[in-house]
């Protein structure tokens, strides 16, 4: 038996008043989807725990299938852990967004998609202009407007806010809070004059943590396997887990992403491994904009392109899908909620006739639900 589990990150939303009350998974065109559905198993999962924030880090932890409770460190560090940063004890790493401020409000969290080679350019001037002021700070240029920041001997108890958690608010009452947030005020402050007359203003720092460790996926379920992304929050949380990262060409996180490459280099991998993680971070794009069509646009790209591709290559095999979000990015209030998100389970093995949909409403009639969602894992695996 073989294993896929696609996330089509933020796919889950809040009815919208603009569209006749339907969500964005509603009114998306999605035959694929809804194949599965017909065919397999449809329900309801808690990917964050009560009292931790929804957000791809702790909700993709527990797909992987590892509870956030327990081995949650930090946004940062999981992301460090694909760019292969190795941290001391005494290390404190940040996420590091490039990010648009204007007339003191967060314009946009990814300065408009900053292409990857201006990003690198702008994260080594930076590295090279603070380093005089800040000589315990590392910056690291990641993907685009994802970068980090490693602060040597520091240790703080802060609170950091998400930049695509304020989109359009005004960004002075969000900067960090407690202890050590002095230092890093400054650093992001200083940053200001050095981005200037390029396309983004300032650095954002957020999602700290301490260096990650977990169990390997293979010791837990006896896997080999890989995953597929743009971003390294999911190739961290694979490598971390022992996984191996698949690379795929044309993987830009956005709308311009090589989705039929995410299901063909899948299909090609499972010929070598157990199981294959694809996440597509188009919908959680859209939704942080505000963007209902383009969600629904990016909504359908994963069933045209990634869901319908895998259908065809797995045909007479013996395969388990699982597809999900991770969590509910609502275009309303563009950013994520601690929603339960509809799941499905599909053995290419085996038929049904259920006339569901994959859409919220409908998965809340299954009466299905996994209140703790690393257990959903097992789920696919150990009861197949």
């Amino acid at each position: 038996m073989k294993y896929i589990v696609v996330i089509g990150d933020g796919m889950a939303g809040w009815p919208l008043p603009t569209h006749q009350n339907r969500t964005t998974l509603s009114l998306a065109k999605t035959p694929s989807f809804d194949y599965l559905v017909k065919n397999g198993e449809l329900g309801l999962v808690c990917n964050t725990p009560k009292g931790m924030k929804p957000g791809s880090d702790v909700a993709n932890l527990s797909i992987f299938g590892y509870d956030p409770l327990q081995y949650y460190f930090g946004r940062a560090p999981i992301e460090a852990v694909s760019q292969g940063i190795n941290l001391a004890p005494t290390d404190m790493i940040f996420r590091a967004n490039l990010v648009t401020v204007k007339d003191g409000k967060m314009k946009d969290f990814t300065a408009d998609h900053i292409p990857n080679n201006v990003a690198r350019s702008l994260i080594e001037k930076l590295n090279m202009a603070l380093k005089p002021r800040f000589s315990q700070i590392d910056l690291f240029a990641g993907s685009s407007y994802r970068n980090l920041c490693v602060i040597h001997e520091f240790d703080a108890n802060m609170k950091t806010i998400a930049p695509h958690d304020i989109t359009g608010l005004e960004v002075m009452p969000h900067y960090p809070e407690g202890d050590g947030a002095s230092l890093i005020s400054q650093i992001m402050e200083a940053s200001k004059s050095i981005l200037a007359g390029s396309p983004a203003t300032q650095l954002w720092l957020w999602g700290q943590g301490k260096k990650m460790t977990i169990p390997s996926f293979f010791d837990k379920y006896g896997l080999t396997g890989g995953v597929i992304s743009a971003v390294d929050l999911i190739k961290g949380i694979g490598l971390a887990a022992g996984l191996s990262v698949i690379d795929v060409p044309g993987l830009t996180g956005f709308m311009d992403t090589n989705f039929v490459g995410k299901a063909t280099y899948a299909l090609e991998a499972l010929k070598k491994m157990d199981i294959v993680f694809i996440h597509i971070e188009a919908p959680d794009e859209a939704g942080h904009m505000g963007d209902a069509d383009l969600k629904v646009k990016a909504i359908e790209h994963v069933d045209h392109d990634v869901i319908a591709t895998l259908l065809k290559g797995i045909k007479g095999q013996d395969v388990r899908l699982l597809l999900l979000p991770d969590h509910a990015t609502p275009v309303e209030i563009k950013t994520h909620a601690d929603d339960w998100v509809p799941y499905i389970i599909y053995d290419s093995t085996q038929q049904g006739d259920s006339p569901l949909r994959f859409v919220e409403k409908d998965a809340k009639t299954t009466g299905l639900r996994l209140e703790k969602g690393h257990d959903l894992i097992d789920r696919l695996i150990i009861r197949a």
